[in-house]
């Protein structure tokens, strides 16, 4: 029996000893040949994946120069003039001293700052990605939760960092946040001296930041990110409609070479497009606002855009009338409903909503072909009329800007923003769904008629029509392979013998929110459909016609070709 033969190359050979130890082979194995979708949406996930590579690579270089103190120093550099001698706390002090004093130190600091600012964008655009086109859908509910918790903790990485320098504006957020704190009923000044470490600002709450933004927030991106990528390899990659594709299968390419080699070059692409963004765009220049003091409170300062839509709320909130005094305690709503309450429904939903579309739906199969948006007209105005709220609570946390650069009543915008909170989404949402709705009925049309071709043919009673060009098989399996759900059937109240059924009550409301989903619905094409479409007498003319066409002399037959109907 002949021995196998052994790597001989100081690579084979590593391999081979790693492989007999661990059988790491067969995972290699059965990664290379994993099949990937070819799509730009999919980018999207991988942005946000080495956006955080860089970010942790640049904040590394951070740690080692940033003192996370407020003890009190005496700033003595040389740059920037008006800061020399002033008193700021050590975490001001090393930020500016990063700033100009270390070799890169700066150009690492707008890194890390433009880094931010993409993986928390690139996040959303990919969670938009999926709510619209239905990719949490089982069997990824799991990994529709992690990835909605890594959001929440972007967002949190975001502002702890943001709150490192202890300048005005950060020191200010804090404020607000401070306030926030205080206004939980009952609870709220112990939680602040709590978080603060004694009254505002106290002494503790710099240091306490650092260690949650660079240990306890990235240790658990860290992990959720391995697990999300662990259960994306675990299950089918999800795959947009088209020929051939089904919930059984997934075309594109293997992992190992060809997505290995690009995911490659991506990374070298963003890592490059973030330094030169760093380079030259400058963001959170602290030096300008000056270290904290809790007396100024300039105009024209927001935080960055993806807290927003919290502080425009805020603004948004009518003031003093909405707090009351129960029991001795202050119920501060003007804080509690923009800043809490709301930000709460929100996550809360959007957690929520594949159990609740699956419930509605009657659905519980396994989807791994993507939906059309057109094609869930309420899913997706739903996604529009949030993203209006979200674009109305950002544009009423620049009211001042708006109000000084186009000499505007601050009030008047202020209220026509309020009425716009209430009005925008709804609109957007029933725009959207008239919108979806109406290309599914023109999807219909092109199914069931073809494309316009321009050519207008003559029969022999005289009568013109105009022939349309049938769809490809492709074109028309990516307009007629999908579901259209119907709202759902419950059982009635009373059985055969007259008897109040349970449960009732539940099946209605859940029925109701169905019929809100799917009562206005196109269904897609049938065969039956498409043979009746193409079966009647005209279209038997048009055929027998060009056959006639093709055995008979041009000019001796009786139809007139034409042009645009001309």
């Amino acid at each position: 029996m002949a021995k196998p033969q052994r790597p001989t190359t100081a690579i084979g050979k590593t391999a081979d000893y790693l492989d007999q130890r661990t059988t790491i082979g067969v995972l290699v194995k059965e990664l290379a040949r994993k099949v990937f979708p070819d799509h730009w949406s999919f980018m999207l996930g991988e942005i946000a994946l080495f956006s955080f590579v860089v970010l942790i690579a640049s904040g590394f270089f951070l740690t080692m120069f940033f003192e996370p103190s407020m003890a009190l120093v005496r700033y003595e550099g040389e740059h920037p003039a008006n800061l020399h001698g002033q008193l700021m706390s050590a975490a001001f002090a090393s930020t500016v001293e990063m700033s100009f004093e270390v070799r890169g130190g700066l150009l690492m600091r707008q890194i890390h700052h433009w880094s931010a600012l993409i993986f928390v964008g690139s996040i959303v655009l990919h969670m938009f990605r999926i709510f619209f086109t239905g990719a949490f859908r089982k069997p990824r509910e799991i990994n529709w939760l992690i990835g909605l918790t890594m959001l929440i903790l972007a967002l949190a990485a975001g502002f702890t960092g943001y709150s490192l320098p202890d300048d005005v504006l950060s020191g200010n957020g804090l404020r607000i946040i401070d306030g926030v704190v205080k206004s939980i009923p009952v609870i709220g000044s112990f939680m602040s001296f709590l978080v603060f470490g004694g009254e505002f600002p106290g002494h503790h709450i710099i240091p306490r930041l650092f260690t949650l933004h660079i240990f306890v927030i990235p240790g658990l991106l860290i992990a959720l990110i391995g697990l999300h990528l662990f259960l994306m390899v675990l299950q089918k990659h999800t795959q947009y409609p088209g020929a051939g594709r089904t919930d059984k299968n997934v075309v594109g390419y293997p992992a190992a070479p060809v997505y290995v080699a690009k995911m490659t070059g991506n990374f070298f692409i963003i890592a490059g497009v973030l330094t030169l963004m760093g380079a030259t765009m400058a963001i959170n220049n602290v030096w300008n606002y000056g270290p904290y003091d809790p007396s100024p409170v300039s105009a024209g300062t927001q935080p960055d855009w993806y807290i927003l839509f919290v502080d425009g709320a805020l603004r948004l909130m009518p003031g003093p009338g909405w707090e009351w005094v129960i029991g001795g305690y202050t119920l501060s709503m003007n804080l509690l409903i923009p800043a809490l309450i709301v930000p709460g429904i929100l996550f809360t939903l959007l957690g929520a909503w594949p159990f609740i579309e699956a419930r509605v739906t009657g659905d519980h199969r396994e989807h791994h072909v993507l939906d059309r948006p057109r094609n869930r007209p309420v899913r997706t105005g739903v996604g529009v009329a949030l993203f209006v709220a979200f674009m109305v609570c950002s544009l009423a946390a620049t009211n001042d800007l708006i109000a000084t650069h186009f000499s505007l009543d601050i009030f008047a915008i202020t209220w026509a923003l309020r009425v716009l909170l209430f009005v925008g989404p709804v609109f957007a949402f029933w725009v959207t769904k008239r919108v979806c709705l109406g290309l599914q009925r023109k999807d219909r049309e092109l199914v069931l008629h073809g494309h316009e071709s321009g050519r207008i043919v003559r029969f022999a009673n005289g009568e013109y029509v105009e022939v349309h060009t049938p769809l490809e098989e492709d074109e028309r399996w990516l307009r007629v392979n999908y579901q259209s759900p119907a709202p759902l059937e419950i059982a009635p109240l009373t059985d055969a013998r007259g008897v109040r059924r349970k449960g009732y009550k539940s099946d209605r409301r859940w029925q109701r929110l169905s019929q809100f989903f799917y009562e206005d619905r196109v269904s897609p094409v049938t065969p039956a459909e498409l043979a009746a479409a193409h079966s009647h007498g005209k279209h038997d003319e048009i055929e027998k016609h060009d056959e006639m066409e093709a055995v008979t002399p041009t000019g001796a037959g009786t139809a007139v070709g034409q042009r645009d109907g001309g």
